[in-house]
């Protein structure tokens, strides 16, 4: 279940859980007197999470790479992730506590939901075809790009009319989301892995849902964009309970991400 999470609302601990949390950590709900020793256990927990690293799982390629670039301008560098050669799977800025990883676009949003990682970014695509439980933050604004319903032109009249076709594609969930839930037309899906734009030349389906960035592909095959399923980009997820435990350091991160994308535009 994708949350997209307001984080003026919740990371200020105005919303209900995140300030009900808060207050009832410190022992001033209801402005009763504090209980005794809580405030030593909060003063703990404090020093734990100050203590904690906050780790990032980013997808490989330009995503991470353009997300990367966006924390320098902040000021968060990790130097170990500039060594082409390094062979070293986690990446760590210590005077931050941070540490980052590289993942398979599709592995982040396992990775923040399990907890593995504080933080992700993938591609709204992943996000949405993934559907786990985490807190989406923030749009990054790029790697954009659009995910449509596209074959040859004979098939826009199949579409049209709500005719029962094929519909092959990588992105199943996606695919079904729109054509059952939007559309509301019948439709058979079918999973492939490689290049799905054979679908309708080989008579696998009528259709595919695909990613189109320029549709050069399409055009040199004979297909086209018949329908726009939804607007792509980098998003910034978050794990639950990362979210209530670290965020303060969370809100941080995303209101600096802001203000540096706000700047640049």
């Amino acid at each position: 279940m994708r949350n997209v999470w307001s984080v003026s609302e919740h990371c200020t601990g105005t919303n209900g859980t995140g300030f009900l949390w808060e207050r009832h950590m410190t022992g001033e709900e209801n402005d009763a007197a504090p209980v005794p020793g809580l405030t030593d256990i909060w003063e703990e927990q404090k020093g734990m999470i100050n203590e904690r690293y906050l780790t990032f799982a980013l997808a490989k390629g330009r995503l991470a790479n353009k997300t990367l670039e966006l924390f320098e301008h902040m000021g968060i560098t990790c130097e170990e992730m500039k060594d082409k050669k390094t062979r070293k799977l986690i990446f760590v800025n210590q005077e931050r506590k941070l540490r980052f990883f590289l993942a398979k676009g599709p592995d982040v949003p396992t990775y923040v939901e399990y907890g593995a990682a504080d933080i992700g970014v993938a591609g709204s695509d992943t996000i949405l075809e993934e559907n786990r439980n985490v807190y989406e933050v923030l749009d990054l604004g790029f790697g954009k790009c659009r995910m449509c319903v596209c074959g040859p032109e004979s098939a826009r009249e199949l579409l049209q009319h709500h005719e029962r076709i094929r519909v092959a594609s990588k992105y199943p969930n996606i695919a079904k989301d729109y054509f059952y839930n939007k559309k509301h037309q019948t439709v058979d899906i079918i999973k492939l892995n490689g290049s799905v734009e054979l679908g309708p030349l080989v008579g696998l389906s009528e259709v595919i849902v695909d990613i189109v960035e320029t549709g050069s592909t399409l055009k040199e095959n004979g297909l086209q964009v018949l329908e726009e399923v939804r607007p792509l980009s980098a998003r910034m997820i978050v794990n639950p309970v990362s979210m209530q435990m670290d965020r303060e350091r969370i809100r941080e991160i995303v209101v600096g991400l802001r203000r540096e994308m706000a700047a640049n535009n």
